[in-house]
């Protein structure tokens, strides 16, 4: 297949609403390839959480669905974002030796895996995808990538139990990466949906915030020994849930609360050393990237940095995830709740906002 000379991408406009564009496809640079792309996933926690051109919305299928999606005349259209897509490759640049033309590919990175039906992506933000892993699948690669990075982070040893709170995507696969690493693993959400999702896949707990205490459940859980780490997946105002982490933290003899909290999500809270009932030594670590490389031009670009010196990257993070996902260890599948032709793209988000606590991942498909 030719590289074409234009794409579709999908486009927000100034009534709210998504609807197709034309745009010339990016240069093909030395270093990048061009893909055919097949599927590319939504994550309302990031692409619906900018207040870019005025549009002022605050991230998650919820909030998108309060919104009065009424007029805001006078703004150009901007691109709808995605930053995380699977598909064939069509064409390589110049110094591109891992792929060529026909290769099954997810892909990441913000401006490069968008929703679009070509797109030009660095070739070290892109890693095969394994014969058994579907499109839709290796479009969450940017999110696997994400909640790997936060399991590195939390760095735990082998039988340490944890809490994952909010259960959105990135939150139930941080939760599944946990328990692979042999972690005891609880969840907590407010959506009745996702933590019916999170016993789904087999979560060892989960706790609907609301109708259960998840203090209370938690203590239990961990046997009143407390939990050795949790994170925060969730953005937006988080003090109330970081409180009760906190609580449900493993304390010293001197009564210090002690452990780690890793933030993956777009969180906000503010945090006292005095927390619960005694001082902390809680160690709260951000974990926003997918691996070392990410956004270092000339390594997307260009030379890996050398394995012997940085084993996990984002390029060896993303094949770990596509790995364990071809070995049925990580399961995406059961977190994809809509499957939204790329055509239909502002009918199909519509329909969908309808019910909006019974969404999680959604992905815009163009197969073909």
């Amino acid at each position: 297949m030719a590289l074409p000379g234009k794409r579709t991408v999908a486009a927000w406009f100034d009534d709210n609403h998504i609807r197709l564009i034309e745009q010339d496809v990016p240069e093909l640079r030395p270093g990048s390839i061009a893909v055919d792309v097949r599927v590319s996933s939504v994550s309302p926690g990031s692409e619906l959480s900018a207040n870019e051109d005025q549009r002022q919305v605050k991230g998650g299928w919820r909030s998108l669905a309060e919104q009065e999606r009424g007029q805001e005349p006078g703004l150009e259209p901007r691109a709808y974002g995605g930053y995380s897509n699977a598909g064939i490759v069509i064409a390589t640049g110049e110094g591109v030796t891992r792929f060529q033309p026909g290769d099954r590919v997810a892909c990441i990175g913000g401006g490069y895996a968008v929703h679009t039906d070509t797109a030009v992506v660095p070739h070290n933000l892109a890693v095969h995808l394994p014969e058994p892993v579907s499109y839709a699948e290796g479009s969450y690669g940017m999110l696997m990538g994400t909640a790997l990075q936060a399991l590195r982070r939390a760095d735990l040893n082998f039988g340490e139990s944890y809490a994952v709170v909010g259960l959105g995507v990135v939150g139930q696969l941080t939760a599944q990466l946990h328990m692979l690493a042999g972690n005891r693993v609880i969840g907590w959400d407010t959506v009745p949906f996702r933590t019916e999702i999170a016993r789904k896949w087999g979560i060892d707990a989960a706790v609907t915030v609301g109708a259960e205490d998840p203090v209370a459940r938690t203590r239990e859980f961990t046997d009143g020994y407390g939990l050795d780490g949790g994170a925060i997946a969730f953005g937006g105002e988080a003090s109330k849930a970081v409180q009760s982490l906190v609580q449900c933290m493993k304390r010293t003899p001197d009564h210090h609360v002690t452990g780690t909290i890793v933030v993956v999500g777009l969180a906000q809270f503010t945090y006292s050393d005095h927390e619960a009932a005694g001082v902390t030594n809680i160690d709260i670590r951000s974990a926003m990237r997918t691996g070392s490389g990410y956004h270092d031009e000339a390594w997307e670009f260009g030379a890996v940095y050398p394995p012997v010196v940085m084993r996990w990257t984002t390029t060896t993070n993303l094949e770990l995830c596509m790995r364990l996902v071809a070995e049925r260890k990580l399961d995406v599948d059961t977190l994809i709740t809509h499957r939204i032709p790329f055509a239909d793209v502002d009918e199909g988000i519509t329909q969908a906002l309808a019910d909006p606590d019974a969404m999680l991942g959604v992905v815009f498909t163009q197969e073909r």
